[in-house]
């Protein structure tokens, strides 16, 4: 057996590293006198050496199971231009494989030229491959990705409940199983279904001083993605969907806007999918959109930001995704967008599953909207999630950190949770305690009569939201504890009890309501970039507007709409061409009222000495291009609206916001002959009337109000447009 230099002259000789990193070698070592491993180590920690190393120097052949394909081709490639003078010392069994391939690898193996095998769980149970690893040595088995067996992890594969009963009739060996994220719940079993529960555990911190956290509501996400990427020009990124269509759709509508991207999921075929992996990890790409599934194994250092269009459905998976940020000890920017809407449409795919199976789902997605509302340190909630204390009260490198919101002292608040999770007998989950304390009534409650309990509407003056929150961060001081296995029921800690016996002053965070933000505000221009406009840039063009407006004697939405203000104030064209990319401004409008806002914007950049973003146009997929050519075609025309409508398979309503779109840029369309079909002439002469002289903004309700109820939503709308051509155009 290796002495721990000869340990490190193998490193050196094989790896080229000088020294191992963290608990490397004592891994390495003890798997070599043949006890089995557990390791917990984060992505990026070195976990892949823990395996190949000692497979090098041991007599036989590893086994490594893998989930994806990917990771396999990846580890296979990298572990073989370590060891260039033996091509056949790493392979791979997998369904990717020809049957001349598959010879190979059989051949390979049965010569003992083989030092690391990787197969799918799902190779490893066919019979004929069970036949030949059992006239091969086996040094040991290493199980990658060891949550998969879990079904309280993240990625539960069936598949590899089976690894257990599979390594019995193979032979026996030492086992090391590996994963970058694990629960306390996860790890116990793990070692369980492995049957390891003697194994010696390996854990390194799961603390990424590196990364950069940032929860941004999900609004206008698209132009947000956009701005983002740009701020990051040039750096390697991943921008992760939940759904294989809206990875080809972000995929496109990035490609569109000039930025190298590629998508990358399982409806793939398989030599298109590997082509882009091939050329993100080649920098012939800066840009992955991808499903989960990508990045699993892949080791590309140098990513700079990992961006979560759709919120994951679990902490763990947004763990292990943003993981691949930074992995060379580099920045890493990760960020989120966050609706509940999408919380609720994850809960709808669960539908028809079976009931343990939505109720794992729903707790481990309930963490995640945890974590993404809390106002309470990132990494505090991430690191308690997995069990690991995180001692500092401000890490300086999340949002909530850098941006801290308003505090109260909790005390009584803490004390009513605590109280009420022991008067419900600490069976019930945090949605229902605080449905309780805010006075909810709902058919769990009555069924419980837990509305006949003392502390039953005590808190009704705040939102259950709110009360969640309290939950939250009770969980985070270790007051409450949170038992998945029983769906989230919580208990009271004794760290808890001694705070009800002797309470004191608890300073504790104001939650937000991230449906109620209605864009990246101000507070939230961190080193991630983005955020809201020039707030006093805006105020002078609003000026600028409303005495133009005074003059001109129009409505000062008329000249632009606030959007295209907004835009400038982000933007700052200078040319009445730049000024074309904010929305609602075209060519016509430009050239019309333009040429103040640019020379204003000028100014006010040159004695700011403001640096200008380059290119910050966002445009939108091409579908809707060839849509707005067809519509303003059609209406030179003078084909009805009907038509238009079902040519492209829109509504009216569509149409008419399609026309709207069209108009507000600045495009002049003639749609007398429509209206005078469709809209009595006195009805059309009110209308136009009213936002010729009356209407002091653009809006459509206020405007059917005043009209009254003889004149229809569609009406309004149409003689609105006629409006804006004749008038603003």
């Amino acid at each position: 057996m290796c002495t721990s230099s000869e340990l490190h002259l193998q490193l050196k000789k094989h790896f080229g590293f000088n020294s191992f990193k963290g608990q490397q070698e004592e891994i390495i070592a003890h798997l070599m006198h043949g006890g089995d491993v557990f390791v917990l180590m984060p992505t990026g920690g070195g976990k892949s050496l823990c395996y190949q190393l000692p497979a090098l120097l041991m007599e036989g052949t590893a086994i490594v199971v893998s989930p994806l394909i990917a990771l396999m081709k990846n580890q296979v490639d990298a572990i073989r231009g370590f060891s260039a003078d033996n091509y056949g010392v790493a392979y791979f069994l997998n369904s990717s494989l020809t049957r001349t391939q598959i010879i190979e690898v059989k051949e390979a193996l049965l010569a003992g030229k083989t030092k690391l095998l990787y197969v799918a769980p799902e190779s490893l149970t066919k019979p004929e491959n069970i036949q030949l690893l059992k006239q091969i040595r086996i040094s040991f088995y290493a199980i990658d990705e060891a949550h998969c067996i879990s079904e309280w992890g993240h990625d539960f594969r069936p598949e590899y409940r089976r690894i257990r009963p599979l390594v019995k009739e193979i032979g026996k060996a030492p086992l090391i199983a590996l994963t970058a994220t694990a629960t306390p719940k996860v790890q116990q079993d793990i070692q369980k279904n492995l049957g390891m529960m003697d194994a010696r555990v390996f854990k390194t911190s799961f603390n990424r001083e590196n990364l950069y956290y940032e929860i941004r509501p999900k609004v206008d996400v698209n132009r947000e993605l956009v701005r983002f990427i740009r701020t990051h020009g040039g750096k390697s990124g991943i921008v992760y969907c939940l759904s294989r269509k809206k990875v080809e759709e972000i995929a496109s509508f990035l490609q569109v806007n000039g930025i190298r991207a590629l998508p990358y999921h399982a409806g793939m075929d398989a030599s298109a999918r590997t082509g882009n992996q091939d050329k993100f990890l080649m920098e012939e790409a800066d840009v992955i959109v991808a499903t989960i599934a990508f990045g699993m194994g892949i080791d590309k250092p140098d990513v700079r930001f990992v961006v979560h269009y759709d919120i994951p459905k679990s902490l763990e998976g947004y763990y292990q995704e943003t993981g691949r940020a930074g992995r060379d000890g580099g920045e890493g920017v990760c960020v989120a967008f966050y609706s509940y809407k999408d919380i609720q449409k994850l809960e709808k795919f669960k539908q028809g599953k079976p009931i343990a199976e939505q109720e794992v789902s729903k707790q481990l997605l309930m963490e995640t909207v945890a974590y993404a509302e809390s106002n309470v340190c990132r990494r505090k909630v991430l690191l308690n999630y997995f069990g690991e204390d995180y001692k500092q009260d401000n890490c300086k490198n999340c949002d909530n950190c850098l941006h801290p919101r308003k505090q109260f002292d909790g005390q009584e608040e803490m004390c009513l949770v605590m109280e009420t999770v022991q008067k419900s007998l600490q069976q019930f989950n945090s949605e229902h305690i605080a449905n309780i304390i805010a006075g909810v009534s709902n058919a769990m409650i009555k069924s419980y009569q837990h509305h006949k309990l003392d502390v039953y509407g005590m808190g009704k003056d705040r939102t259950a939201h709110f009360w969640n929150a309290v939950i939250r961060q009770g969980i985070v001081l270790h007051f409450l504890e949170k038992d998945i296995e029983k769906y989230g029921a919580l208990s009271v800690t004794q760290a808890g009890k001694d705070f009800l016996e002797n309470p004191s002053p608890l300073m504790l965070f104001e939650d937000r309501e991230m449906e109620e933000e209605t864009d990246a505000s101000a507070d939230t221009q961190t080193k991630a970039g983005g955020g809201g406009g020039d707030t006093v840039l805006m105020s002078m063009l609003r000026d600028l507007r409303r005495d133009m407006a005074h003059r001109l004697k129009l409505a000062p939405f008329v000249i632009f709409q606030d959007i295209s203000l907004e835009d400038m104030s982000i933007l700052y064209p200078v040319t009445l061409e730049e000024l074309v990319h904010c929305q609602g401004v075209g060519e016509g409008k430009a050239r019309k009222y333009g040429k103040g806002f640019v020379e204003l914007i000028e100014k006010y950049v040159e004695e700011n000495e403001i640096i200008r973003p380059q290119d910050m146009v966002v445009k939108s997929v091409i579908n809707k291009s060839l849509n707005k050519v067809y519509i303003i075609q059609s209406i030179d025309r003078k084909m009805d609206f009907e038509d238009i409508a079902e040519a492209k398979g829109l509504s009216m309503d569509e149409l008419i916001e399609e026309i709207e779109v069209i108009v507000n840029s600045g495009t002049k369309l003639d749609i007398d002959y429509y209206l005078e079909q469709t809209i009595d002439d006195d009805k059309l002469e009110d209308i136009f009337d009213y936002f010729r002289y009356e209407a002091q903004s653009e809006s459509l309700s206020e405007a059917v109000k005043e009209l009254g109820s003889d004149y229809s939503e569609e009406e309004v709308r149409l003689v609105r447009i006629k409006f804006l051509v004749e008038v603003a155009n």
